[in-house]
């Protein structure tokens, strides 16, 4: 069967103007995804600008933001799993299931010890279903959770399945409660504080959520909005910034001569075995996504490799 490679997206290499580059912000307590996008926009006075992965506005930590052309390779950059460090605190619930909600019920903790929390801890590693927040960006009937539960309404939410493949006790003083958590896309830091404590038999709500890596961004090599204004003021922004070919490095390479080149910017399907492409990182399974450069070595395309439709 003949395997082709066809376009993901596309864009130039570098930081200069036009191109596209990723900043990886660590978001300050108290502000929105949407709020630090708003803000860099005006900074860096671009035009297109997003942010990749939202964090509410308990937490901090890593939030990549993509700049230009950027914002088309989002997905495949945060493509993998997610860390976080959360401290969990017991004795209440709420109805956000964070600090910022109203109360909802509260119950006695002292009785929990430590070896009671790491025996909890084991019901959310793995595979299993998560049943999301009311207060939450899914939509039901064609509204977002979070309107109908400013409403006081509550509808019934599937449970969706998530994955943990870390979940860590870094300390416990009571009532607080802190953990390292490594998991999936969809996966609600605030639903595990909450169903912690009811497994503990008590309540408990998210007191504190940091992202400590994201996709290829980590939380040691994040700049704050601060270093990035000042960067703009001073010299150029764009010397904080991560071009878009070094988000790219855990992808495997592939070099197109100058007829494939063109056909890539015509959108249409390459079959590797032509002699025009060339692997530069081993094989490729179904699925996988390359980087493709022209001769000249600027970054072209991410492309999926498929088997022949």
């Amino acid at each position: 069967m003949n395997e082709n490679v066809t376009k993901e997206s596309s864009s130039r290499s570098g930081t200069g103007p036009g191109t596209g580059c990723y900043l990886n912000i660590d978001k300050p307590q108290g502000w929105t995804s949407t709020d630090v996008v708003r803000k860099l926009k005006g900074v860096t006075r671009s035009k297109k600008i997003g942010h990749g992965g939202t964090l509410d506005p308990i937490a901090t930590g890593v939030l990549p933001v993509c700049i230009g052309p950027a914002t088309r390779f989002a997905d495949t950059v945060l493509l993998g799993t997610k860390s976080y460090r959360i401290t969990i605190e017991l004795g209440r619930s709420t109805d956000t299931y964070d600090l910022s909600g109203q109360t909802t019920a509260e119950a006695d903790w002292t009785g929990v010890s430590r070896d009671q929390v790491v025996g909890v801890l084991e019901n959310f590693r793995g595979e299993f279903d998560q049943v999301p927040p009311m207060y939450s960006a899914i939509h039901h009937n064609g509204k977002r959770l979070y309107e109908l539960a400013r409403q006081g309404i509550e509808v019934e939410r599937p449970a969706r399945p998530v994955e943990v493949l870390n979940l860590q006790l870094v300390d416990f003083s009571a009532p607080q409660i802190v953990l390292d958590l490594e998991c999936s896309h969809g996966f609600y830091a605030r639903t595990l504080a909450h169903d912690i404590g009811e497994k503990l038999e008590t309540h408990a709500h998210l007191t504190g959520l940091v992202r400590t890596h994201a996709g290829v961004f980590r939380i040691e090599d994040a700049v704050t909005l601060e270093q990035v204004i000042a960067e703009a003021e001073s010299g150029d922004w764009r010397d904080l910034a991560m071009p878009i070919d070094a988000t790219l490095q855990h992808l495997g390479r592939i070099t197109l001569n100058t007829m494939f080149v063109e056909m890539v910017q015509h959108g249409r399907p390459l079959s590797i075995a032509n002699v025009g492409v060339k692997g530069e990182t081993g094989a490729y399974d179904p699925g996988d996504r390359i980087r493709a450069y022209t001769p000249e070595g600027e970054l072209l395309a991410i492309l999926i490799f498929e088997p022949e439709r």
